[in-house]
């Protein structure tokens, strides 16, 4: 019986849904399919930061899985709301990819070169906050289109397809920023002219990371559980191990970490929130920082822990999150911008 993978149908999605896609097949020795859902975040237009809530790029997804038009979906990590789903369990987080975020600009510029009034662009809150709190002079640009789209608002990225000047659509920015992930899951990274280090951006919780979704009775622990003929049971089986086999544990206790901060904010997708965890030896590091819009105000907090679990790591995000409040991080932007 082929496993059916939900996904989302933008270039940078069907490469990662693949890649997650032939890492099952490969593992549980059963065919795989691509299923394209469209989502509202495909669907509507507009500033990421209006569209009401988070969830616009999942919520399809969840409906599609829990319609049995799909047997798991794909996700960035990032794009999930904190909240429990109920019937549906996030059974892997592979191991995750450069959390960094990327400058890519015009000539081979980087942050410090770019000339007063340069036009930055970015959908994110957050790293359009944490670009103004380095660079006050620019002039940050709020974009949104697929990755390509946004690279070809920088004229002269090699790989960009050469347009005439065509003002909100193509070479009208200096630069733009992107998750290096995403950039090299698409073969990009040519384009990069800067690597941001965390102690100038922050990551949003999870990025990097991929979180692959199944119905809760088909997780790993539960499979095996539901009636059906003999292959459809041995294909669930097949499918909760590889699951497993997928999941990795560092990658897993930093984002349970870094998306408790998120959880314990109340934070909304359009608040300009980063966190960072990692493992190191024995600990599980965690740093996060919430920003003031216009970049005037940060406040930045870090900790670690010995407990090395999902539990410990949740707690460890609480603490994080209760230092930033402590510190004042609700009174610098509204937390729950678009929740």
């Amino acid at each position: 019986m082929t496993v059916r993978i939900g996904t989302r149908a933008s270039k940078l999605a069907l490469t990662q849904s693949q890649q997650a896609a032939d890492q099952l097949a490969a593992v549980g020795g059963f065919p795989v399919e691509l299923v394209r859902i469209k989502t509202e975040g495909d669907v509507r237009t507009g500033s990421l930061s209006q569209m009401g809530g988070t969830g616009v790029f999942v919520a399809a997804l969840r409906d599609a899985l829990l319609a049995n038009e799909c047997d798991v979906a794909v996700h960035s990590l990032k794009d999930l709301p904190t909240g429990a789903a109920p019937g549906l369990t996030i059974a892997a987080t592979p191991k995750r990819a450069d959390v960094r975020d990327a400058l890519c600009a015009r000539d081979g510029l980087k942050l410090a070169d770019l000339p007063e009034g340069a036009r930055v662009g970015t959908g994110s809150p957050r790293r359009a906050a944490q670009l103004r709190a380095a660079r006050p002079d620019l002039d940050v640009v709020d974009i949104r289109g697929n990755v390509d789209t946004r690279l070809g608002r920088v004229p002269g990225l090699r790989g960009n397809i050469e347009d005439a000047l065509v003002p909100g659509k193509s070479g009208d920015l200096d630069a733009v920023v992107l998750a290096a992930a995403g950039l090299e899951r698409i073969s990009r990274l040519d384009v990069v002219t800067e690597f941001f280090e965390t102690d100038v951006m922050l990551p949003a919780p999870g990025q990097g990371s991929l979180a692959i979704e199944c119905r809760t009775a088909d997780a790993p622990g539960q499979a095996g559980s539901l009636e059906g003929s003999q292959d459809a049971q041995n294909t669930q089986n097949a499918l909760a191990q590889a699951l497993a086999a997928l999941n990795d544990e560092d990658t897993r206790l930093a984002v349970t970490a870094e998306r408790a901060v998120l959880a314990r904010l109340e934070a909304g997708c359009a608040a300009p929130v980063g966190a960072y965890a990692y493992r190191k030896g024995s600990m599980l590091y965690l740093e996060a920082v919430v920003c003031a819009v216009d970049g005037s105000k940060t406040v930045r907090e870090k900790k670690a822990t010995d407990g090395l679990t999902e539990v410990g790591a949740t707690l460890l995000g609480i603490e994080v999150a209760e230092l930033l409040l402590a510190a004042g991080a609700a009174d610098i932007t509204d937390l729950a911008a678009s929740r």
